[in-house]
């Protein structure tokens, strides 16, 4: 597998191999800079090879894969792009952005999700779409009902693909291969490289062209990030002050559906209009939450991590985890969607006192020390002891009560070695 990284990108979609017709809608709707995962994976892709692309959330992977799938199925009559994701709005999304760019070249879409009806997708298919966008559990279901065939697919393309090994979609995605021709181009898109999708690449790829513009679990630059150490009950209140704080957008994660409904409902009360977005509510209700979100209907959005990739909206003033994520990947795909396409952002997460060994994890998967900082109106002599008891301490014995920040990665949060 050969590797290119590079972290600045050519000005313009110039000499990628783009047809001038889609360079002429490209400059319509104002595409003028290519970011760098577009400019590194379009040239290959547009010669018909496989890629593997590793890119943060936010940073253009649609239109990585969008824009040559768009012009080898334009140039190749008769042949269909297949699209795999993990969520609803992660399709939705996609969908939305490839009808921009595809509308001016009669291109036809059929978009197979769960949580609506089947009738409307028998519909979409029988207008014979170029590309085929589905999450994996709808696609098999179609397959088993044979309402839709794969064996014209020439481009597939698996996006957020560690984010559908980590919900559980191995089996389907084996059983799809499984419908698909072997002639094929296959690309591979990803923020994050676990061994799994290495497998899926040596498997059932053809010397794919890896492509990485920023290591494996690379956080946004210009995201800065802070852990609060709280107990749980005092959560709440913490988040109270925070959104008087912040002014913006805020995305609030949290790690169960009980746990969402909870915090939506504390925040309403708080005098903040909030929608929620998880498993449990229907695809209506997903829409109207990340809708309202993008129009400002919501300041507030609580979300699970099944959402953590599927809210593409820009502007988002502050992350904030309520919970730690269960997955300590999770961490970089929760606070991504601040700081997006360069823009940026902040990311704040609660931290029980006996989770140190979480945020250990999320350090060394970023690379880099989070800043541990204390709620507001705090001082060392308020912080819990179990956590950062040692740096309390110190700054009893100083007589003081400020000093450098503590950080799990410079061992504050451990208890001190007993002198013998």
């Amino acid at each position: 597998m050969s590797q290119l990284t590079d972290e600045n990108a050519i000005n313009g979609f110039y000499g990628l191999g783009i047809a001038p017709g889609l360079l002429e809608i490209l400059a319509r709707l104002r595409y003028t800079t290519p970011t760098p995962i577009q400019h590194h994976a379009i040239p290959p892709a547009m010669e018909g090879k496989d890629v593997v692309g590793v890119a943060q959330t936010g940073t253009g992977k649609t239109l990585a894969f969008g824009i040559p799938m768009l012009q080898i199925l334009a140039r190749e009559k008769g042949g269909k792009g297949l699209i795999l994701l993990p969520t609803r709005e992660l399709a939705l999304q996609v969908e939305e952005e490839l009808h921009k760019i595809g509308r001016p070249l009669g291109l036809k879409t059929a978009v197979l999700i769960g949580g609506i009806s089947m009738r409307p997708q028998l519909q979409s298919i029988a207008r014979n779409p170029h590309i085929i966008i589905a999450t994996p559990g709808r696609l098999i279901d179609h397959l088993e009902q044979k309402t839709v065939l794969l064996d014209s697919v020439k481009i597939l393309v698996l996006d957020e693909a560690d984010r559908m090994l980590d919900m559980g979609f191995e089996p389907q995605i084996r059983k799809i291969f499984s419908h698909l021709p072997k002639s094929r181009q296959t690309m591979l898109f990803s923020a994050t490289i676990p061994p799994e999708i290495m497998a899926i690449a040596s498997r059932y790829m053809k010397l794919p062209v890896r492509i990485e513009v920023a290591l494996s679990g690379t956080t946004a630059e210009k995201v800065s990030q802070e852990i609060f150490i709280v107990r749980r009950e005092a959560k709440l209140g913490l988040l109270r002050s925070i959104l008087r704080q912040y002014n913006g957008s805020t995305l609030v994660f949290t790690r169960t559906k009980y746990g969402a409904k909870k915090v939506t409902r504390a925040v309403c009360d708080m005098g903040h209009r909030a929608a929620e977005i998880h498993g449990n509510r229907t695809l209506v209700q997903r829409r109207d939450a990340l809708d309202g979100f993008k129009s400002g209907k919501y300041r507030v959005l609580v979300a699970t991590d099944i959402a953590s990739r599927g809210i593409d909206v820009r502007g988002i003033e502050l992350v904030l985890n309520f919970d730690l994520p269960s997955k300590t990947e999770d961490y970089v795909h929760r606070i991504g969607r601040t700081g997006r396409a360069g823009a940026e952002g902040h990311a704040i997460s609660f931290a029980l006192p006996e989770e140190h060994h979480e945020i250990r994890s999320i350090e060394r998967l970023i690379r880099q020390t989070i800043r541990v900082s204390l709620p507001p109106g705090a001082s060392p002599m308020d912080a819990v002891p179990s956590v950062i008891g040692p740096y309390a301490e110190a700054a009893r014995k100083r007589g003081r009560g400020s000093g450098p920040r503590p950080s799990f990665s410079r061992g504050y949060h451990r208890r001190p070695r007993s002198r013998r």
